[in-house]
């Protein structure tokens, strides 16, 4: 479970890790995205949830594109995108880079 105020977890798993993106995934979270995602160091998978995210911007989705080239062997899993994320994904075609389930 994620405490109120913490807006981005990262669980580790048998195959990799999970980052976990809470509310609005926007500039404000850089710093936080970006210690998440150092801190794992590289492994073969990497799950970014998205199901309790409400919101996505084009800051968002730079910081996904930092998050492939700082482990350019990681598969890069996108998951649980509401409707609405879904879509400015599929608009950025992010398809093609990232494995969206």
């Amino acid at each position: 479970m994620i405490p109120t105020r913490q807006r981005i977890a990262t669980t580790r798993g048998a195959t990799g890790v999970c980052i976990t993106i809470v509310g609005r995934f926007d500039f404000s979270c850089h710093q936080d995205f970006r210690k998440a995602y150092e801190s794992i160091g590289p492994v073969p998978e990497c799950q970014v949830d998205l199901k309790d995210t409400e919101y996505i911007d084009s800051s968002a989705l730079g910081m996904l594109l930092l998050l492939r080239e700082a482990y350019p062997d990681t598969v890069v899993k996108i998951q649980n995108a509401t409707p609405s994320v879904k879509k400015i994904l599929q608009i950025a075609n992010f398809g093609s880079l990232f494995k969206i389930v």
